[in-house]
């Protein structure tokens, strides 16, 4: 993949003052990264809109940041759109976010599978509205095939709920007489979560300033870089993907070690 400063600049024509798009380095770009993207309803509310609004105006940093991760080489996108825990948003926010799921993907889909983007859900989505449902099926089995960068959409996902039915699917096993218990080890378990096909992510990005993990990909962030920046989620474009790129290329990762 060409990252030269020449392609860099094209793809970053705009930088704002202070960031040097030139200085990223092509072979140490992560490999994984993770958004929790925060700040929708917080940047609607900021403009006096609906909380919906802010939902909406978040597609374009979901398709920017998609879009940008393909173009320098990132192999794996995990995007948290919709946790276990947001069921507990008034009804009719949480209607509107099933609908706008299923109409962004709708829309989406066409451009993902022409990048060779491969789609996959992480999490419950038989408990999503029928319609919904049904339109992540169709493009995750799409785009199944593709050799691209692998988008993951976690809906309807908790991390402790994944950790427990990772374990209750390993004590079938053992119950079932198919697995040794002594055989059980990191990896064995890492093999039953939702990621099991997938590296840990090597960078976590949240939006809008929170410090907080948010139930989010528990086990996969052990040695995960963080990078929090207060901007809302509406707001997050290349630029802040590649702002939170150059701190992950500054740190140096010990994973535990000296």
């Amino acid at each position: 993949m060409d990252l030269s400063p020449t392609r860099l600049k094209e793809l970053f024509p705009n930088p704002p003052a202070g960031l040097d798009v030139t200085s990223l380095d092509p072979d140490n770009v992560p490999i994984h990264i993770a958004a929790i993207m925060d700040g929708n309803g917080r940047w609607a509310t900021a403009r006096n809109l609906k909380r919906t609004e802010g939902h909406k105006a978040g597609i374009k940093g979901v398709r920017e940041t998609i879009t940008a991760c393909n173009d320098l080489g990132v192999r794996y996108l995990t995007i948290y759109s919709f946790s276990t825990e947001n069921w507990n948003r008034p009804a009719l926010e949480v209607a509107d976010l099933m609908g706008l799921f299923a109409k962004t993907m709708s829309a989406e889909v066409d451009g993902l599978d022409a990048e060779h983007v491969r789609i996959v859900t992480l999490g419950d989505i038989s408990r999503l509205p029928k319609r919904t449902r049904e339109i992540f099926d169709a493009a995750v089995q799409r785009t199944s095939g593709n050799d691209g960068m692998t988008l993951a959409i976690a809906v309807n996902y908790g991390s402790r709920q994944e950790i427990v039915d990772a374990a209750k699917a390993i004590a079938h096993e053992v119950r079932q007489g198919d697995l040794d218990p002594d055989l059980v080890d990191q990896d064995l378990f890492s093999k039953h979560l939702y990621t099991a096909d997938m590296p840990d992510p090597d960078l976590l990005i949240r939006t809008s300033g929170e410090f907080r993990i948010s139930n989010f990909l528990l086990w996969q962030i052990a040695y995960s870089e963080i990078y929090v920046t207060d901007t809302y989620w509406p707001d997050f474009d290349r630029y802040e993907l590649l702002s939170a790129i150059l701190s992950y290329q500054g740190r140096h990762r010990r994973f535990g070690r000296v």
